[in-house]
């Protein structure tokens, strides 16, 4: 039977993840069923499966849809065929030979979880942002069967991880098809025997990323599971995992015939690229490795994104040479040669193979995600470069950026587009978006952002109710206690993003008196909102999160403290939209960027934050709030103290009066300042627009046209 028209329509709105960061096309879904939409979890071909094609004409014609249905399929095909972008006019070059973007994780949309936190989604909004501009560049990653982990907090509040298979049937998914029709494969021999990766395509607006899949029959049980689960099993699961995305990747590519003329890694995880692309230059040209590899890092872009020392792949000499025996031989260097390139010292047999090192020394072009981080990855790999200063060091740094309609607000972003030009798409600007700013009245903003605030409480609600459900509690009891749950008059501090101990989420808790004296203050209250993962192996971050229910649940803070259970994008966009307050308190200089924030300050929503990664950009005095304390101190636990005193001192003695400072009207003039001066220096400024537009002029373009430069600084 031929699909009706308005199925058509829906059906290739669907099957591009274009509809993500387009909320008036995800509206058309909601609107056509608004049960189904929730019990689908937003997942538009899941949608459509349960929906027969007379019971969707006959919604659509009733409810008036079929006009904008049409409408936003039409406006879908004409900006992924529009020659008029801005890459057209400044990156013509790369449309011959493309941006490869490998990454261990890409967070495009929470229906699709094969990102774990920051460093996915970052890739998700490089990706569409990319597409946006016009950038030509294909994305190469890995399809997680079970993706990540679904977050469970038993009855003690102990984090349990639960996966879930994914339905590619259900997803903007399809495979990459040769010319005989079937499904492309490659090989990759990770040393004993050849492991086949089966190809998918996941289309984002103009570009795609290509994501290799092991779970395929010809594969034995054990390489099946190499691509099972993100982030997940032992340093020989790792290494495998790595070599499928770099040299399995490079294959890819190879095999759908496209020919890159850039490699850009998002982190070490993929630097195994670097050794095929060498290979693939000495087979191809018949040149030496040297030669070759001259080639490669002229031609390669580094972004590193991990300030801790531990936060970088290492692999012990047996595990490494085991697995890349072959490459080894294929590019005709010995075994101390290879692992001399992952070593910092090439003469050190103690030392193990970092992946970061590798990336470091075969790529020309590395930088840091801040200008802080740049500064310390300067300092870190200072010994890769002996005998030069650590501003001579060639690392340079171009700080992230965030996608901004996957991240404003709906109501927000009406607000802005009614006061942007038509073609702004085409020709960013800083200036044409703060002039937008200008003209929005506070009392607009405010009620705006009432709003805003309104939706989240009712989320987190939702939400309690879900988990209580799960746990088996009696609905009558949840229900009466979900009203309890947040005071939509109440200051909201929201604390949200993964787990690592680093980011020292129970900072406010040191001093238990003061805390109950902020939060409990019935003249001006405070209440915290905490969502996040722990990853499964780290029970100091599980401890925190434990910690932090426990409190929650105590009759003191009961509906002044929240814990949102299963961080995703889905919370992450409520909660940056939604709170008053965004506060990021990591231990210095540990937060290379902090890109949640960012999100935030598109939403009106102040940052209250450590003066560490994107913040020290960012800050201006009246643009949000800066946690100031000496240091950092020798001794992580007195700077412990000291940033929780500095933090309570500016919540105290700068947010609460602030927030609580109305007029006869009620409204918070001073505060609403803040705000608008918060979206009029950051908004354009930390976009992924821009930080893709630094990137393609920076490093892609002088990279795809083989010049000089050797750094992004």
């Amino acid at each position: 039977m031929t699909p009706t028209l308005i199925r058509t329509k829906l059906e290739a709105i669907a099957r591009n993840f274009w509809w993500t960061w387009h909320p008036e096309v995800m509206e058309l879904f909601r609107d056509l069923d608004p049960a189904l939409w929730r019990e689908v979890k937003h997942r538009p071909l899941a949608f459509l499966a349960r929906m027969d094609d007379a019971t969707l004409d006959d919604r659509a014609r009733a409810l008036a849809l079929e006009t904008r249905i049409l409408r936003a399929a039409r406006r879908m095909d004409d900006e992924i065929r529009s020659h008029n972008t801005w890459g057209d006019r400044h990156a013509g070059v790369l449309k011959v030979r493309p941006v490869a973007y490998f990454s261990a994780e890409f967070g495009v949309h929470e229906s699709m979880p094969i990102y774990s936190g920051g460093l996915g989604i970052l890739a998700g909004d490089h990706v569409k942002a990319s597409a946006d501009l016009g950038v030509p560049l294909v994305g190469v990653g890995l399809l997680y069967r079970q993706g990540y982990f679904s977050q469970r907090l038993d009855a003690t509040g102990w984090q349990q991880e639960e996966f879930e298979q994914l339905d590619t049937n259900l997803l903007p998914l399809e495979p990459a098809l040769g010319p005989d029709g079937r499904q492309l494969t490659v090989e990759v021999n990770p040393g004993s025997s050849l492991v086949s990766a089966a190809l998918w395509i996941a289309r984002v607006g103009r570009n795609r990323i290509v994501l290799l899949d092991t779970d395929i029959p010809s594969n034995p049980a054990e390489y099946r599971e190499i691509t099972q689960r993100l982030y997940w099993g032992d340093q020989q699961s790792r290494i495998r995992q790595e070599l499928v995305l770099g040299v399995g990747g490079m294959k890819a590519l190879r095999v759908m015939g496209i020919r890159p003329g850039v490699l850009h890694l998002n982190e070490g995880h993929s630097a195994f690229a670097l050794l095929e692309a060498i290979r693939q230059d000495m087979q191809e040209d018949g040149i030496d490795f040297e030669s070759a590899a001259e080639r490669v890092a002229e031609r390669s872009v580094f972004t590193t994104h991990t300030p801790v020392p531990a936060g970088h792949d290492r692999f012990p000499e047996a595990m490494l040479l085991e697995h890349l025996a072959p490459m080894c031989s294929a590019l005709g260097i010995s075994n101390s040669k290879l692992m001399g390139l992952g070593r910092v010292d090439p003469t050190s047999d103690s030392e193990t193979f970092c992946m970061t090192v590798l990336a470091l020394k075969l790529c020309n072009r590395c930088n840091g995600v801040s200008a802080v981080h740049g500064d310390v990855s300067r300092d870190m790999w200072k010994s890769l470069w002996p005998g030069r200063k650590n501003s001579e060091v060639p690392i340079g740094h171009i700080t992230n950026g965030v996608h901004v309609r996957s991240w404003i607000a709906r109501e927000m972003l009406q607000i802005a587009e009614r006061r942007l030009p038509a073609d702004f798409a085409m020709t960013p600007s800083a200036a044409v978006f703060e002039e937008s700013i200008r003209t929005i009245s506070s009392g607009t903003l405010w009620e705006m952002h009432q709003v805003l605030k309104s939706h989240l409480i009712s989320f987190v609600r939702q939400r309690y109710v879900e988990q209580e459900h799960r746990r088996g509690a009696d609905p009558r009891l949840s229900a009466s206690r979900v009203g309890h749950l947040l005071d939509p008059r109440a200051l909201t501090l929201g604390f949200a993003r993964r787990f690592a101990t680093y980011k020292r989420a129970t900072l406010f808790m040191r001093d238990p008196a003061r805390l109950e004296k902020l939060l409990c203050n019935p003249e001006r209250p405070v209440q915290l909102v905490f969502a996040g993962k722990s990853h499964p192996r780290d029970d100091g971050g599980k401890a925190l999160i434990r910690e932090i229910v426990e409190l929650s649940r105590s009759k003191t803070y009961e509906g002044r403290i929240v814990f949102v259970e299963d961080y995703d994008i889905a919370a992450a966009r409520m909660l940056v939209q939604g709170v008053d307050v965004w506060v990021n308190n990591p231990r210095r200089p540990e937060e290379a960027c902090g890109t949640s924030g960012m999100k935030a300050a598109l939403n009106g929503v102040l940052n209250c934050s450590i003066a560490d990664g994107w913040w020290v950009e960012a800050w201006d005095g009246s643009n949000g709030f800066n946690i100031d304390s000496p240091g950092p101190h020798l001794d992580p636990l007195v700077q412990d103290a000291r940033d929780h005193d500095a933090l309570m001192d500016v919540l105290e003695q700068q947010v609460v009066p602030l927030f609580y400072d109305r007029a006869a009207d009620g409204v918070p003039l001073g505060w609403i300042e803040r705000m608008k001066q918060s979206l009029l220096t950051l908004g354009w400024r930390f976009s992924a627009d821009r930080m893709v537009m630094n990137y393609t002029t920076d490093a892609y373009l002088p990279a795809a046209r083989g010049l000089s430069s050797s750094t992004t600084r």
